[in-house]
């Protein structure tokens, strides 16, 4: 799909202009309809792209961006999902005396297309951010950001089961770096067996839920600290 040594990426039109921001939200999780406008502009590439919305825009061609803008009904369908969500996200926030919920989890499962989790609890744990999402709850979620994330099963013609790891790209998946006032990459440090390791800090946003995830690739690291981050639950 991307040229190892030089990627063309498509200038998105101006009619669809926030289409970045539909698949910057895991509020596409659980909207079909925000997942459908990426999926209808090229359904094979959709499936090549693991139904991965920021990785549909990296990939696909201008000529179907400009088509698709072209087209009334898909820019009303556009249109709609927009308004679905703004209204969603404009709902009353809640009020600046109600406690903050900090909650903590190693893994959260929000769509298959972002593979930092595994199973149920993963799953458990991106079902409480959308309900407190949905409740306007005053609630942030702080996790880890894994390069390859969890694995991919195949089965091969014998019936035996192997397990593949893909490096994920930063910008294939819906984050952004956490940045201070003055623009500097939030950083933290943590004490880990007598040694000092730096964790970057990403930000997910969840509907109304900001996710936090720490990632210790940093060049800072040493090699054995950097790979903390690399596979959920194998380090």
């Amino acid at each position: 799909m991307r040229n190892p040594l030089l990627e063309v990426t498509a200038v998105i039109p101006e009619k669809l202009a926030r289409l970045p921001e539909l698949a910057g939200n895991l509020f596409f999780g659980w909207h079909r309809p925000s997942r459908a406008l990426f999926e209808d502009l090229e359904p094979e590439l959709w499936k090549q792209t693991g139904g991965n919305p920021r990785l549909m825009l990296r990939s696909v061609s201008q000529a179907t961006l400009d088509r698709a803008a072209q087209d009334p009904v898909y820019t009303a369908r556009y249109a709609q999902a927009l308004n679905t969500l703004d209204a969603y996200l404009s709902a009353a926030a809640p009020t600046s005396d109600e406690p903050l919920i900090a909650y903590f989890c190693a893994e959260y499962g929000f769509h298959e297309s972002f593979p930092i989790y595994s199973g149920g609890l993963g799953v458990l744990a991106g079902d409480y951010c959308k309900a407190a999402s949905d409740e306007r709850a005053n609630f942030v979620a702080v996790g880890l950001l894994y390069g390859q994330g969890y694995f991919t099963q195949t089965v091969d013609n014998d019936g035996v089961q192997h397990a593949e790891y893909r490096e994920r790209d930063p910008r294939d998946v819906p984050v952004e770096p956490a940045r201070r006032g003055d623009g500097e990459w939030v950083r933290v440090t943590v004490r880990i067996a007598g040694r000092e390791v730096v964790a970057r800090l990403w930000k997910a946003q969840a509907g109304r839920v900001p996710v936090y995830l720490l990632d210790t690739n940093c060049p800072e690291n040493a090699p054995s600290d950097r790979d903390i981050t690399h596979r959920l639950y194998g380090g």
